[in-house]
């Protein structure tokens, strides 16, 4: 059967590695964003706006995709307005691709959001049980991520197709201006502090570096997107996502300080976010930019420190059980450290960081 993928949000951490993850196995595959596609060879991409209904049903109308992968969302102010955004970005698209009667499989990728809470209450209040499986229930408290699914739930009972739902814990990956980066956005602060000679002070909380936790590659979860989306065991189940292994911080940011040539700083034992550590460092990164002739001078165009800063600064363990997929048999292992080596090794070669 034809495998014809529609991609949305695909110049996300997520889309652009699924995209090139399809695409390398004869996927047709078409991606729609509000930006340009980057220009992934092969890709058909499609300029659409998830929140305008009729010209997103006006740009995919000539579309008969046999799977949907929905992998963006946009941040608002307040969780009610997270919940009716994104919900919205969900519901559109799937009346979208409705008439062509061509959807066999729609993948929403979500994250542990699911079991830590939105923004406004994230990481409070009483949480599961760590490890996070996918059969805990659902928080007492609205979250968009619920919307979405529910989303999901209500067209796929109305149009009979299957779906998956993904979530990974932090995502490892190549992309540039991505909410979500903590990877670039890591490598952005560790360059500044290395031309500097500021300290590569850990930003994050006593807990995430004291205990274990674990993370996501985009390339692995890119695979796991594709055997769920084809695996018939897989169908109509939510996936936790992450890369196999566990580590420290307090063990990680030495390896990371050492693929730069910089000397950790000892841990303050208290939060120092990178928000507050990266004020006025704008034009030193386009001092670096221009002495390296890097091809993003602007300092904001690379790093999301917001994101990393509620990331790291969580107060509790988070570690996240794969047991489920690894029973339905997706097998894939990718070391952490390693998949950050691998982003800051493709970013050099891009010209992105000296």
């Amino acid at each position: 059967m034809s495998r014809i993928a529609l991609i949305a949000g695909v110049t996300g951490i997520v889309g652009i590695n699924l995209a090139q993850q399809l695409l390398s196995h004869g996927w047709e595959v078409h991606g729609l964003a509000r930006r340009s596609s980057n220009g992934i060879e092969g890709l058909n991409f499609i300029s659409a706006d998830l929140l305008d209904a009729a010209a997103l049903r006006s740009a995919i109308a000539h579309l008969k995709p046999s799977h949907v992968f929905i992998t963006t969302w946009l941040r608002q102010p307040t969780e009610a307005e997270n919940i009716r955004v994104n919900s919205s970005m969900v519901r559109n698209l799937l009346k979208a691709v409705a008439p062509a009667k061509s959807v066999r499989h729609v993948a929403l990728v979500t994250g542990l959001k699911h079991y830590l809470g939105p923004f406004e209450a994230y990481g409070k209040g009483k949480l599961p049980a760590t490890p996070f499986r996918e059969d805990q229930p659902r928080l007492d408290i609205e979250n968009f991520y619920y919307a979405q699914e529910d989303e999901l739930f209500a067209s796929a009972t109305h149009h009979q197709f299957s779906w998956t739902i993904h979530r990974p814990h932090t995502i490892i990956g190549y992309a540039l201006g991505n909410a979500m980066n903590m990877g670039v956005t890591l490598a952005v602060y560790a360059t500044i502090c290395r031309e500097t000679g500021r300290p590569f002070v850990f930003p994050g909380s006593s807990a995430q570096w004291n205990s274990l936790t674990d993370m996501t590659d985009a390339r692995l979860l890119a695979r796991h997107l594709e055997w769920a989306s084809t695996t018939p065991a897989a169908r109509h189940h939510a996936f936790n996502v992450v890369n196999g292994d566990v580590f420290r911080w307090s063990w990680m940011w030495s390896r990371l300080a050492a693929w730069f040539g910089i000397e950790p700083a000892p841990f303050p034992g208290q939060i120092t976010p990178l928000e507050q550590q990266l004020v006025g460092t704008e034009e030193i990164w386009r001092n670096i930019a221009k002495s390296h002739n890097l091809i993003e001078p602007d300092l904001n165009n690379l790093i999301s420190a917001w994101h990393t800063d509620a990331d790291l600064g969580r107060p509790i363990e988070v570690v996240t059980d794969m047991s489920k997929s690894r029973k339905f048999g997706f097998l894939d292992y990718q070391p952490t450290d390693e998949s950050f080596f691998t982003l800051f090794t493709r970013l050099r070669q891009q010209h992105i960081i000296p």
